[in-house]
């Protein structure tokens, strides 16, 4: 691990090309593997204790690379959240570790929590508004702490903090940093989050927000996915002009017959194709099964930070470290850390839902 992190740590003041060339526009949203300042999550509440131990072990790697910010609504949550990181051999000490007292409704921190944008050379927080994912969960789902979340965040990094009157989730946005987002329109589009939304206006809006050239948008929900089909299960960009997205072997439920998933994942596929982009296609190769659910082992879902990787695991030896290969292969200067989140998949997501990137502003600093 010291070995790459020290590699990683020379190769961050390397800025390529293109990144100079994007350097005086006015905004800019950079990409996930930029340098990052901190990982931000919100521990898991009474009624999502079943993730501690997959939050644990995130920790636990995270604070090995950069600072980890997490978030604890009262001193009960922060004693278990202390007590699951030891258990896992961490360090709920470490000086990495930053903890906050501040309510919170959930442990999806992706989808409230805040974008970071470069604006006229300043580093700023913007604030979507968010309502639990449309309600795909159920009306009693509280969700009015979290969109508070960025504001919190902007104050506590003394960032300055825009209000974006747009309900949408990070979780559905995916940067290359240089002028393309690519995105789901089943999700900024459903009429739960914003009702009468057009995709000439959507485009406009996503252009003069996040200061984009290209908008990709891709369509469709997999089967089961109540947050309406995040990006982030479908398609990742893993530099300026790639981007990887599953293709469903036959022995998967996804594989068989007509299935949705299969339909989703290769009409995305062929719409970041025709926006000029080169598309790496990842095998969903099995299934597992927990507790009486069936899962397609699609990988998508990693966090990239400062000279690491996490990757959402399935509990299957064999296709956890075919996944961990593939996924070194896309990522050569970084260690790869698989962790087994199956709750977390049976909840709706994985390590990157659950985690919020800062990035590191300015890039050396």
């Amino acid at each position: 691990m010291k070995k790459n992190v020290l590699k990683y740590l020379r190769l961050i003041t390397l800025i390529p090309v293109s990144f100079v060339a994007m350097a005086d526009s006015n905004i800019r949203v950079p990409a996930e593997w930029e340098p990052q300042a901190a990982t931000w999550l919100q521990w898991p509440g009474p009624y999502e204790r079943q993730l501690e131990p997959a939050f644990a072990e995130m920790a636990a790697v995270i604070v090995q690379y950069q600072s980890l910010h997490i978030l604890y609504s009262n001193s009960q949550i922060k004693r278990r959240a202390q007590n699951a990181v030891a258990s896992v051999g961490g360090d709920p000490n470490h000086a990495n570790l930053i903890w906050h007292e501040v309510r919170n409704d959930s442990a999806w921190m992706r989808d409230n929590g805040p974008v970071y944008v470069i604006r006229d050379g300043e580093l700023r927080v913007q604030n979507w508004e968010f309502d639990a994912w449309g309600g795909a969960f159920g009306s009693d789902v509280p969700y009015d702490a979290d969109n508070r979340i960025p504001d919190y965040v902007g104050d506590y990094l003394r960032l300055p903090v825009d209000d974006v009157p747009i309900v949408h989730e990070r979780g559905n946005l995916e940067f290359n940093g240089t002028g393309t987002v690519i995105l789901n329109w089943s999700t900024l589009g459903d009429p739960r989050r914003n009702p009468d939304y057009s995709k000439a206006k959507a485009t406009a809006d996503l252009k003069r927000h996040f200061g984009v050239h290209t908008v990709v948008f891709i369509e469709g929900v997999p089967d089961g996915d109540l947050t309406n089909g995040h990006v982030d299960g479908i398609a990742r960009f893993i530099s300026e002009d790639t981007v990887v997205v599953p293709e469903c072997m036959p022995d998967t439920a996804c594989g068989r017959g007509n299935n949705n998933h299969a339909k989703v994942f290769d009409d995305a596929a062929r719409a970041i194709t025709d926006a000029g982009l080169s598309v790496i296609r990842d095998p969903v190769e099995g299934f597992v099964r927990h507790n009486g659910l069936t899962f397609d082992t699609d990988y998508m879902n990693w966090i990239v930070g400062n000279g690491f990787v996490i990757v959402v695991g399935f509990g299957d030896p064999y296709l956890d470290s075919r996944a961990q290969e593939r996924i070194q292969g896309y990522f050569p200067d970084r260690d790869i850390h698989l962790i087994t989140m199956l709750d977390s998949w049976a909840s709706g997501g994985g390590a990157h839902c659950h985690t919020n990137d800062q990035p590191l502003f300015p890039v050396g600093s």
